[in-house]
């Protein structure tokens, strides 16, 4: 939508904003039900035609937004690390920049690789397996020192750069030349990424949204190394820069030029601002699902723990928001279980944005999850854990349950699939408020 945005500076296009939000989505599955019924012959009233929606990403939230407004149209829907609340989400990108430039340091991809190394290495056994993958990074968030990785040594070969496939800013952001770094983990670089791993705070302390878990990368802290001064400096996150300046600037430009007097607090504004303009369209957050859950429709959520993009925090926030809101006389488990029969979480153990993670490459990531939904709608098949498969590394091939939120897992032997168990002090530190805003966050 980045190029039709806008009309022309200053001239929101309200039609493509719309049909972006929501509006394209259920036009085409509309176009789409009654072509297949035509082809297929089931014109019939009693001629059951069953529709499905996946998607991951924009595409993650794409499928909210069905099942928040159209839930006549669906029997199931499977959202990946969507990116709803986007008034939050999309500033986010731009607070790792922030931090390095209020904190005056730029660390170098190696320092801060050397930093996610770490913390992946000590959080790895918190899970009862030595096997790479941070299963646990509720533990890992408890329990990391991040101040005990000053002075370790980092080294890396020069890098020519890379960009991905055109179109996939989020999965593939882009990474530019980098010369051999050799050094140690200064104060300065841990001070940037505990700072990042607060989240964003407003100058009172009061905090407007959540950080990625501990053990994904320090995506948005990317910066461009300069061979004329021989330093890294800051590079300005596209994902966060164009959302400032194209949709809340309403600037026909692709990037900020500079962060220029941004603070915390202005990037606090930029979250309400933004949650003003597109709450109807982009926020993606209407909670009561009602009418999707009383025609017996179901969804599949799930979200990379890892996640560099989209904080898995994110997913939870929204499943707790939903819990609250529909079940409000209920216990908590008594809310979760009975959210449970028609709307699961899962999130993925060591997973990045929307697939695999190359630093945590023992961990699984879920390949069947259509056909499990069909399982669930048409035959009654309620899964309990979600089947994984690891894709890459030494147990390529490996089968794995991911568990259902909020139960987490934890090996207590050297078996491929965990125990789901219960543990209310991880629990409540996925739990947030959004005291920064006059008004609840959801």
């Amino acid at each position: 939508m980045d190029a039709v945005f806008l009309l022309a500076n200053g001239t929101i296009n309200y039609q493509t904003l719309y049909m972006f939000g929501y509006n394209g989505i259920a036009e085409m599955t509309k176009m789409g039900k009654a072509l297949s019924k035509a082809f297929y012959g089931k014109n019939g009233t009693d001629s059951k035609l069953y529709t499905y929606y996946q998607g991951c990403s924009e595409g993650g939230r794409e499928g909210w937004s069905q099942v928040q407004r159209f839930p006549q149209e669906y029997d199931g829907v499977i959202p990946g690390a969507p990116a709803f609340r986007f008034a939050q989400q999309q500033v986010q990108h731009s607070y790792s920049n922030v931090v390095e430039q209020t904190l005056n340091y730029f660390p170098g991809s190696c320092e801060l690789a050397k930093i996610v190394n770490e913390t992946i290495a000590f959080c790895d056994p918190l899970d009862g397996k030595t096997d790479g993958v941070v299963a646990r990074s509720d533990l890992c968030q408890l329990q990391v020192n991040l101040d005990s990785m000053v002075g370790k040594p980092y080294s890396c070969a020069a890098t020519t750069g890379s960009s991905g496939p055109p179109g996939r800013k989020r999965q593939f952001p882009m990474a530019g030349p980098t010369p051999a770094q050799n050094g140690t983990v200064s104060a300065e670089a841990i001070a940037v990424c505990k700072k990042i791993a607060e989240g964003l705070h407003d100058s009172k302390g009061r905090r407007a949204y959540i950080s990625y878990q501990p053990g994904a990368t320090f995506g948005d802290a990317g910066t461009t190394f300069n061979t004329v001064t021989g330093k890294f400096e800051l590079s300005i996150n596209s994902m966060g820069g164009e959302y400032i300046a194209k949709f809340l600037q309403l600037l026909n430009i692709d990037n900020l030029p500079n962060l220029n007097n941004v603070t915390y607090d202005t990037l606090v504004d930029y979250m309400q601002q933004g949650w003003t303009m597109y709450e109807d369209s982009l926020q993606t957050t209407l909670l009561d699902l009602t009418p999707y859950q009383a025609k017996g429709g179901k969804v599949l959520h799930f979200h990379g723990e890892s996640d560099n993009s989209i904080p898995a925090g994110s997913s939870v926030h929204y499943h707790e928001s939903v819990r609250k809101i529909m079940y409000p006389d209920m216990s908590f488990n008594e809310s979760s279980a009975a959210l449970s029969s028609w709307y699961k979480l899962f999130l993925i153990p060591g997973a990045a944005h929307c697939g695999t993670n190359n630093l945590q490459p023992n961990g699984p990531f879920p390949q069947s999850n259509l056909q499990t939904m069909i399982d669930w709608v048409e035959n009654g098949v309620e899964p309990k854990t979600l089947n994984g498969t690891v894709l890459q590394g030494a147990n390529i091939g490996q089968q794995q349950d991911i568990c259902a939120w909020p139960l987490r897992p934890m090996w207590s032997s050297n078996t491929t699939s965990p125990n789901c168990v219960y543990d209310q002090t991880s629990i409540d530190s996925w739990m947030y408020t959004f005291d920064a805003f006059k008004q609840p966050l959801y």
